[in-house]
């Protein structure tokens, strides 16, 4: 591969851990997506100092026939357009060639959110009386409290949380910080876990970061993904749940119980009310289905 657009990608993750201050999560997706770019440019003779924008859409298609998703394909058009962003940033180059290229229109779909039984499911399937079992109610509380993003809550450290004002300070995407609440449910877990659990989890070990897996280390990711795929079976669920799945259901709760949609775009740290909206189709839905069922002239019977 190129060794100084290798070398310059090492740059840029230095940058967005150390300067900009992005998540880890974050910043192994962009680096990810990034040396794919690289990978493809290297093998397709492409100088990444000149490539044009036909050039750019011919690797467009490639991620297209390769099967990659809208959003893969947009989340990597973002990561490259900060890349050579940097770039112009360092007089690395002149002009950065992916602020001319749209994002692919994503497919409209309704976010999945659960149901409150089964909500109820999950909560009560929970063995809380060891410390694994306290932490992962703890995880399941918090994600649907907040609407926190998974990677957020795994970042999260223990200063970040004010227990008496029932509030969290978020530092989400790019680094922007927001509060969110939450409450007394997810506070009796809290205080639980941090009194006991995490204490038994850590043992000899120190870290700031509140949620700890069994070897005292902080938790991953990955890590919360699977506690919950583990949750949701022993829950026998008929479908999957992501981490993901939590925060729609806090949305979709919070608009169905009277929040106006600033203030759960706010909630949420969308930068924009449009990503927000998706959820008021969900709500819209459900209104209509009341009206329907409840309404004595909505139809005439025959």
């Amino acid at each position: 591969m190129n060794i100084e657009l290798s070398k310059l990608t090492k740059d840029y993750e230095n940058y967005l851990r150390n300067e900009r201050k992005y998540p880890e999560n974050t910043i192994t997706s962009y680096i990810r997506d990034i040396t794919n770019y690289q990978i493809y440019i290297t093998e397709n003779l492409i100088n990444f100092k000149t490539i044009n924008k036909d050039r750019v859409r011919e690797y467009l298609k490639y991620l297209d026939e390769i099967k990659l998703s809208k959003s893969s394909i947009s989340r990597t058009l973002s990561a490259l357009r900060n890349f050579y962003t940097f770039l112009i940033k360092n007089n690395i180059i002149e002009q950065n060639i992916f602020k001319s290229i749209k994002n692919p229109k994503k497919d409209k779909k309704l976010p999945n959110f659960l149901k409150n039984e089964e909500l109820r499911t999950i909560f009560e399937s929970i063995d809380i009386t060891t410390p694994l079992g306290l932490r992962n109610r703890l995880i399941i509380e918090l994600l649907y409290a907040t609407g926190i993003r998974v990677s957020e809550l795994t970042e999260l450290t223990i200063n970040q949380i004010d227990i008496q004002n029932n509030e969290i300070r978020i530092l989400g995407k790019g680094n922007k910080e927001r509060i969110v609440f939450f409450g007394d449910y997810a506070k009796k877990y809290l205080i639980e876990y941090i009194n006991s659990a995490r204490k038994k989890l850590l043992s000899n070990n120190k870290t700031d970061y509140l949620l700890i897996n069994n070897r005292g280390n902080n938790l991953s990711r990955r890590g919360v993904e699977l506690i919950i795929d583990e949750v949701v079976k022993k829950a026998a669920l008929k479908h999957n749940i992501s981490p993901h799945i939590l925060r729609h259901t806090f949305a979709t709760d919070m608009l169905n119980n009277g929040a106006d949609l600033k203030t759960v775009q706010e909630l949420l740290g969308h930068e924009s009310l449009s990503t927000t909206q998706i959820y008021t189709h969900i709500t819209n839905e459900r209104l209509r289905s009341v009206y329907l069922h409840s309404f004595p002239r909505q139809s005439e019977k025959k």
